[in-house]
């Protein structure tokens, strides 16, 4: 008996799911991960499709949060942690927020809905397939200039300052917002007006 055990386990750990449909246990469960496929639009266009502009805005807006907030937080001697930032302090701040790399936010598909995926976003699966790179990084850096450019960086401050919910509702909700819902379920969204992106 000891042999086969010892079989089952080194087979187990060399052959995983096979292994344990040979050895009488129960067989694992099958996954199956795609990468999205891509309209035109998604593939090609410079600019963050509709459909995908208000988890772009919440990433946003994330992203605005954490390096103002670190930004706090690393103080000069003199000024104690968590004071408000000086001018030309924030609008520095702000430009490096939107400047970054944005490399860790791509695109996923969920039962058949694409959604922009990364830090500050919800993951939606626990096994997924993200395609990254691409012209998901230029789209969040022009979208984050657009709104920087549109809203200046007096009134983003200010939102941080109130918190992470204050300015994610400056940035993403509104007549103008990307995260603008129906009040009825089955109403459609208000149409909106373009939004001038750099």
């Amino acid at each position: 008996m000891q042999p086969l055990l010892a079989a089952c386990v080194a087979l187990t750990f060399l052959a995983g799911r096979m292994a344990e449909d040979s050895c009488g246990g129960p067989p694992a469960p099958a996954h199956s991960a795609f990468a999205p496929r891509l309209s035109a639009e998604e593939a090609h266009s410079t600019h963050m499709p509709e459909h995908l502009r208000c988890d772009a805005c919440r990433a946003i807006a994330f992203q605005i949060q954490e390096h103002l907030g670190k930004a706090e937080a690393k103080r000069s001697p003199g000024r104690k942690a968590g004071a408000e930032l000086r001018e030309s302090e924030y609008m520095e701040v702000l430009e490096k927020s939107c400047s970054q790399s944005w490399d860790g936010y791509g695109v996923m598909e969920v039962e058949g809905v694409k959604r922009l995926t990364g830090p500050g976003l919800p993951s939606q699966e626990p096994m997924m397939v993200m395609m990254s790179g691409g012209p998901w990084p230029g789209r969040l850096h022009k979208m984050c200039h657009g709104y920087v450019g549109e809203l200046g960086e007096e009134q983003l401050y200010r939102a941080h300052r109130r918190g992470a919910a204050a300015l994610q509702e400056l940035l993403c909700r509104g007549a103008k917002g990307a995260c603008t819902v129906p009040l009825h379920s089955g109403e459609p969204a208000p149409a909106r007006a373009p939004q001038n992106e750099l």
